[in-house]
């Protein structure tokens, strides 16, 4: 008999999750995106440029340039990177391991 009963009340149990359809489903709320992510002065602007027979392409953000390539028509690219943000451009002939990420400025007094 105990047998029995365990089956009924897993029947009972089991039958609304059993027998009903899906339960209804309602669309999420729109979730806007964290700010500062669309921001358009942090992407960067790309000026492209035509010095003798280079290619200059400047890369500026908010104004402030951090990042020249320079493309020359037979050869390699090269960068030139203000990696201290004090405009003393440095040259790396490729963006290797030692590459430095441009760095923002937070704050300034």
């Amino acid at each position: 008999m105990r047998p029995a009963t365990l089956l009924c009340i897993a029947c009972l149990a089991a039958g609304p999750a059993l027998g009903d359809g899906p339960p209804s489903l309602e669309p999420l709320p729109y979730i806007p995106p964290p700010p500062g992510m669309l921001d358009p002065d942090l992407e960067p602007q790309v000026t492209i440029t035509r010095r003798g027979e280079d290619k200059v392409e400047e890369f500026r953000i908010k104004g402030r340039l951090y990042m020249i390539k320079v493309t020359p028509p037979h050869g390699r690219s090269y960068y030139l990177i203000d990696t201290r943000g004090d405009g003393q451009m440095r040259r790396y002939d490729d963006l290797s391991p030692n590459f430095m990420v441009p760095m923002w400025l937070i704050l300034e007094f």
